[in-house]
């Protein structure tokens, strides 16, 4: 079958991100400005509970070799591609061959059969505070195949708020959320006002004598209070976590959490993980690192570039966007570093955290278009990497990574650097692109 030629080349969007990475490297030579006290204070915020028992992820090497002639399946794709499970880090990896063409994978998409990826790392850190401060039931949004959605669902009631239609069969994330959580379908016009909703659906959750907290109410407690056992209240026999006379007053505690978790607490998983990939035996502290991942609200960038400024690491982070303009990513940015600052007494980073050139360099994904879409090809090109390498991505997320790291270590071949692609899972997505894009699955029996 032949896949027809999709718009612009690798190479002009490739041209197009060298003109951001200018300006992103200038904050990259700052990193070597941080003191020591900083790299004390994050150790002192990682020292907490965490909702996963380990940091660690598997990593896989992806090697690249060029598809001759006409039987490259995928024009824009021109790779074959293999997989090494289990690759030599460390001090092995500073002896890097010229002529080896190769990426890295995080493979954080097998942390968790179902919940998966930069969801589990952003409520990491983030359920343990949920669950310390007593609180009962948690209310957020998002789209009908949601894995953030389907994640917030652990020993908790979960209420969720959906974009769009019921689908006439569940699956993928949008079944899991249906088994374990309250879902509620919002028209797309009502769901344009993401707080006046959340508000409203966690004021008939909590009734007239419960309680509605906002994520950022909990953390304006400090570092040390909600880290202490003071702030673990004691269980009470229905095993909510509050007193018998709270219960009797505030029957429930209902906490608003944004939409993929795009706030400062979900930043420290994230940076827990930059920390675990520092170690010596594996990408180490010194080694320049291209460290590539997909953008939907742009936390998990963020708490990527944030761990490796806070650790003083030689690393950059690129980020693919997805589902906002350039202005909108780098206004999340600002945003979440002033939080994360304000909250935690990083503010002698000063400049450093928000010059110009920011944190993440964020690009346009190799083919643009309207969040959501899947381009005639695209299930072909992750039907190709899986059969090859064993590693699924998907056509909305996951694929613009991959794609983006492989035209990277093109360019990086002759250097010193390596890249490293961060695998966000969200797999269980692709049983609802299935059920939109019909023809184009279709087209993978013939």
């Amino acid at each position: 079958m032949k896949i027809r030629q999709l718009p612009e080349s690798p190479a002009m969007v490739v041209m197009r991100n060298e003109l951001h990475l200018r300006t992103f490297s200038t904050t990259i030579q700052c990193i070597s400005k941080l003191k020591q006290c900083n790299k004390s204070l994050l150790s002192d915020l990682l020292d907490r509970r965490w909702a996963l028992a380990s940091p660690e992820s598997k990593i896989n090497k992806i090697s690249l070799s060029e598809m001759q002639g006409q039987h490259a399946r995928v024009p824009y794709l021109t790779f074959s591609f293999s997989n090494n499970t289990r690759p030599s880090l460390g001090d092995h990896m500073m002896e890097k061959r010229k002529e080896d063409l190769s990426f890295y994978v995080v493979r954080d998409d097998l942390l968790h059969p179902l919940i998966n990826g930069n969801k589990a790392r952003k409520l990491d850190g983030l359920l343990p505070l949920v669950k310390d401060h007593s609180l009962t039931d948690v209310v957020t949004c998002g789209g009908c195949q949601s894995a953030h959605a389907a994640a917030v669902e652990r020993g908790l009631r979960s209420h969720l708020l959906l974009r769009g239609e019921q689908p006439e069969i569940p699956t993928g994330y949008n079944l899991i959320s249906s088994m374990y959580g309250n879902v509620t379908y919002v028209e797309r016009s009502l769901y344009g006002k993401r707080e006046e909703m959340l508000m409203r659906h966690a004021d008939l959750v909590a009734g007239d004598s419960g309680l509605v907290m906002r994520l950022s109410d909990t953390l304006e407690t400090s570092f040390s209070d909600w880290k202490s056992e003071e702030a673990i209240l004691p269980q009470n026999d229905c095993g909510s976590g509050i007193t018998q006379a709270e219960a009797e007053t505030c029957p429930r505690r209902v906490i608003i959490i944004n939409e993929g978790a795009a706030d400062a607490i979900g930043l420290f998983g994230v940076i827990r993980l930059v920390k675990y990939l520092s170690q010596k035996h594996l990408f180490g502290k010194d080694r320049p690192i291209k460290l590539v991942v997909d953008a939907g609200t742009g936390t998990t960038a963020v708490g990527l570039g944030l761990g490796a400024l806070c650790l003083g690491l030689p690393w950059e982070v690129t980020a693919v966007m997805l589902a906002d303009t350039l202005e909108g990513y780098k206004k999340q940015e600002e945003r979440l570093i002033s939080d994360f600052k304000r909250l935690y007494g990083f503010d002698s980073f000063d400049n450093e955290l928000n010059g110009d050139g920011g944190i993440v360099n964020w690009v346009e994904r190799v083919h643009p278009r309207k969040f959501g879409n899947v381009l005639k090809g695209e299930v072909e090109v992750c039907q190709q990497i899986a059969q090859q390498t064993g590693v699924l991505v998907d056509p909305v997320y996951t694929l613009a990574a991959w794609e983006h790291a492989a035209l990277l270590c093109q360019r990086e071949a002759k250097g010193d650097a390596e890249v490293v692609m961060l695998h966000t899972g969200g797999t269980l997505g692709m049983f609802g692109l299935a059920q939109r894009y019909k023809s184009y699955f279709k087209s993978l029996q013939q």
